[in-house]
């Protein structure tokens, strides 16, 4: 009875693998007439057409077109969530969701015309006629890109099918196939306009903290000619600052120069990474100083905020304020990229700094020990501790004026912050201080109601020679506080980069200029 039952297992093992040998070659032949048949021709022509128009739109679907003294660059591109895209170099970059059709619409300054820009200075009704053409010049700019990037689709379609199949009826077939998904989405992008979405746009960069800077839709409709003007003066704007950046003097990327950013007062505000970020980008500086106040209340529920620190890529040269606890600087110590100093000297990408935290902790301004006299003091014994040492300090970083105050005659520079406004002075002895504003609009305090104007974002990028160690020139940055969205960089350079530090020279006696502001 078991040899029976096993043949019969056999039996029926080989019948199930000759039923399923059979199926495949039904479905092996079935493929076949497919592949060799139209369904399978027409979805290559299909994949061709979308491929090539694709390419096409890659390699030339921008459009140059002149708005006042700037030329602007739109383009058009296949991506699957739909949106318009204004790039304004160096603020950042917004996104509007605009429509729903898989296609993406940028534009972005891309020359300034310096003739035009001189003409328009020159003459008092130029911002006037511009503005009253700027509407026409951006209908122009939009109808030219959109003729360009259909002939360009349908040639890479075109192209792509004749390169595949060597068949001019496929290649046209490619060719209609991209000419109707581009109507089609065009039609589609047409249909799901939403002017609204000009009021919910998606900042990227240092405008990210400028959530006014467009208004609501209806503003725009019933103040069209109003904004109209307004961008005409960005336009201008823009173009004034090309101008008159092209007569600074230039400190080109190479190892003769140190570029370090000065930021300070933070205070708990994420927007300022952004704005350290981008700053950190696009002037590539070397190193970047924090004069202190990292956080607001020093807890130890806000540590997790000095990990930002070290997504920077750059040596973060950090001193402790009064907002920052003990807590907050062990947290800043331990990111990869960070440099704490407290009463330490250290070299930090060619240069020397010397560094002491602040010794209060009072986050709620009301337990104040030491006193101003005990913190001065304990600034007179920082300070003799580097007079005369082994190592030159190039710069010292405090975080209050109290307590960098008595580095007078020291050091050539010193950085401190504290006062949330940004300030200078060379003395008699040659030491300058510099006071930063604050990098975080002041932080959680400047979201308080009832306080004025609100705190702009102020940071600095400091030029150094990396021979000698001496400032050359600084840029400071400011950008509009909450609710506001003025930006304005000015650069001063350095009258004597290299004067003598410890005593007083002839000419500070006589009063001359201890620096010179750009216009």
């Amino acid at each position: 009875m078991g040899d029976v039952l096993s043949q019969i297992r056999a039996y029926d093992l080989r019948g199930a693998l000759d039923r399923t040998r059979e199926l495949l070659g039904r479905v092996r032949a079935t493929l076949g007439r497919w592949r060799s048949g139209r369904p399978w021709r027409w979805s290559c022509v299909v994949v061709a057409g979308l491929l090539g128009g694709w390419l096409g739109l890659a390699l030339g679907g921008q459009v140059v077109t002149p708005i006042g003294p700037a030329d602007v660059t739109f383009s058009l591109s296949p991506q699957w969530h739909g949106e318009t895209v204004v790039n304004v170099a160096p603020l950042g970059q917004l996104a509007f969701d605009t429509h729903a059709a898989p296609l993406r619409i940028e534009a972005a300054i891309t020359d300034i015309r310096l003739s035009a820009a001189e003409e328009m200075f020159t003459d008092p009704e130029a911002i006037d006629r511009m503005a009253a053409g700027i509407g026409a010049d951006l209908t122009d700019g939009v109808i030219a890109l959109v003729l360009r990037s259909l002939i360009v689709a349908v040639l890479g379609a075109t192209l792509m099918g004749f390169l595949l199949f060597r068949n001019a009826r496929r290649a046209l077939a490619s060719a209609l196939t991209t000419l109707v998904v581009l109507v089609a989405s065009g039609g589609a992008a047409a249909l799901t306009f939403n002017p609204s979405a000009i009021a919910e746009p998606r900042y990227t960069g240092l405008i990210a903290g400028a959530p006014q800077v467009v208004g609501s839709a209806d503003d725009v409709v019933s103040r069209f000619s109003e904004y109209q003007e307004q961008l005409a003066g960005l336009v201008g704007n823009v173009a004034m600052i090309y101008e008159a950046t092209s007569t600074l003097p230039v400190y080109d990327e190479d190892e003769s120069v140190i570029r370090v950013l000065h930021v300070s007062d933070i205070q708990l505000n994420p927007a300022s990474w952004s704005i350290i970020g981008t700053l950190r980008e696009q002037y590539a500086v070397d190193v970047i100083v924090d004069s202190g106040d990292l956080t607001d209340r020093g807890s130890a529920a806000e540590d997790a905020f000095a990990e930002e620190i070290g997504k920077l890529d750059v040596p973060y040269v950090w001193v402790r304020g009064q907002h920052d606890s003990m807590g907050t600087q062990r947290a800043v110590a331990a990111q990869p990229n960070a440099v704490v100093l407290d009463d330490d000297v250290a070299e930090v990408g060619g240069l020397t700094f010397y560094g002491a935290g602040d010794p209060r902790f009072t986050p709620d301004a009301t337990r104040l020990n030491p006193d101003a006299a005990g913190v001065a003091a304990l600034g007179e014994e920082q300070a003799a501790s580097i007079t005369g040492g082994d190592d030159d300090v190039d710069v010292a970083i405090l975080h209050t004026r109290t307590q960098a105050r008595p580095f007078d005659g020291v050091v050539p520079l010193v950085l401190a912050g504290n006062e949330h406004s940004r300030s200078t002075e060379l003395t008699d002895l040659g030491t300058r201080f510099l006071v930063q504003g604050s990098t975080g609009g002041a932080g959680l305090s400047g979201l308080e109601q009832g306080r004025g104007r609100p705190t702009p974002y102020q940071a600095s990028v400091l030029y150094f020679d990396a021979e000698t160690g001496r400032l050359q020139a600084r840029d400071d940055i400011d950008l509009g506080g909450i609710g506001l969205t003025s930006a304005q960089v000015e650069r001063h350079i350095e009258a004597d980069p290299d004067r003598v530090v410890g005593e007083v020279t002839e000419d500070e006696e006589e009063g001359s200029p201890s620096e010179e502001p750009t216009p």
